[in-house]
């Protein structure tokens, strides 16, 4: 029997999916399953129990990645699970900056008790005027599951699209549209779009990627949004543009003290994935997730350690060792197994940055001493029993 706490409400859509050999508990501590949404983790202690944490969400900047990987506990996310609400809100974001809906709609209740209000509305109109998207120019910075799907969707909308990624992946070059121009300077983008949507994670790398520089680069007719990390854009360069007539609008999705009421920013409550079906979506993608690698010790969507899938096991034992990325690792398990008298029918090892991650499968159980032998050797932070 499994057991799971939940630290933040998760819909009981995905909350269904676990089977029997699970249950709720409301003892962090009893955990060896966390399904979190937004609540902060770094100031908590965490269980030797603990196997690990499945976000149910993209961005993982509450939870503390490295300490978590030093104690051997794998950090899931649910990368696109939520892309299509973020990506029908980046649309609602471009025609409330395009065309002053806005605008118009809270002269409509300021004039209310209008009787003439149809008349009226028909004089003032011409103040919410805008234009169509149809036709100009978008630049998608990052063509991950969200980036993919906007820049597909732009198109259908009859925008020219030019989409930037260095890292793109596989998968998401092959579900681009053809008509996407893929451009490998992210420059030309500022320069040429009128529209500029990012949708990047939040690194050291990508930290105010649009800067004043960048903004210098746009047109003063150019709307930028960020539905992605407030952060990787540098507002107060924004603001200060926007004041200065030298950018139009910016439509963010992460109120702050910066942006909410200043001129040209039109901001939202961080609504990107708040629909009911993004959070459905989620959750039973981190249930899955963490129902996969409890019970076979499978990595998939892992956010500090790599990817490692080897199916379910058939034979006698499976056994994942957690261990930094250093030379050697790989000869001095087998080696341990090999003086333990046990035979390997399988492994894969896989790293990622400085942790690694190594799966066993053997031909007969393994015993308490023989995690005691493994962990013994240097540079392993866990040793884990799947089977």
């Amino acid at each position: 029997m499994f057991k799971y706490n939940c630290l933040n409400p998760i819909s009981q859509v995905g909350l269904t999916q676990f089977s029997d050999n699970y249950e709720k508990t409301e003892n962090i501590d009893e955990a060896e399953g966390i399904l979190v949404r937004s609540a902060v983790m770094h100031e908590l202690e965490f269980s030797d129990k603990l196997l690990c944490v499945a976000r149910a969400g993209a961005g993982v900047n509450n939870i503390p990645l490295d300490t978590l990987a030093e104690k051997g506990v794998v950090v899931f996310n649910t990368p696109g699970a939520n892309a299509n609400g973020v990506k029908e809100l980046v649309f609602a974001g471009m025609l409330y900056a395009a065309r002053d809906i806005v605008g118009g709609i809270n002269w409509c209740i300021d004039n209310q008790d209008d009787a003439n209000i149809a008349k009226t509305a028909e004089k003032q109109k011409k103040n919410f005027a805008g234009t169509e998207i149809s036709g100009k120019k978008l630049g998608v910075i990052g063509l991950g599951a969200i980036g993919a799907q906007v820049a597909n969707a732009a198109i259908h909308m009859g925008m020219e699209v030019y989409g930037y990624d260095p890292y793109i992946s596989v998968n998401a070059a092959w579900s681009l549209n053809r008509q996407v121009k893929h451009v490998v300077d992210v420059n030309e983008i500022y320069r040429e779009c009128d529209y500029i949507t990012i949708h990047v994670p939040l690194l050291d790398s990508t930290k105010k990627m649009i800067n004043a520089d960048a903004i210098a680069m746009m047109k003063p007719t150019t709307i930028v949004l960020n539905f992605a990390r407030d952060l990787l854009v540098d507002e107060e360069a924004i603001v200060d543009a926007l004041s200065k007539g030298k950018l139009f609008k910016y439509v963010s999705d992460f109120p702050n003290t910066t942006t909410v009421g200043a001129k040209g920013c039109i901001v939202t409550p961080h609504l990107g994935a708040s629909t009911e079906e993004s959070e459905d979506n989620c959750a039973k993608m981190a249930v899955k997730e963490m129902m996969n690698y409890l019970e076979n010790g499978n990595i998939v969507n892992s956010v500090n350690y790599p990817n490692v899938d080897m199916g379910i096991c058939d034979k006698a034992g499976r056994v994942a060792i957690f261990h930094k990325n250093i030379a050697n690792m790989i000869t001095k398990f087998t080696a341990t197994f090999g003086d333990l008298g046990i035979n390997i029918t399988d492994l894969m090892n896989k790293s990622k940055g400085d942790y690694a991650y190594t799966m066993f499968d053997v031909e007969e159980p393994i015993t308490a001493d023989h995690v005691k032998k493994l962990e013994a050797i240097e540079g392993v932070f866990r040793v884990r029993v799947v089977k």
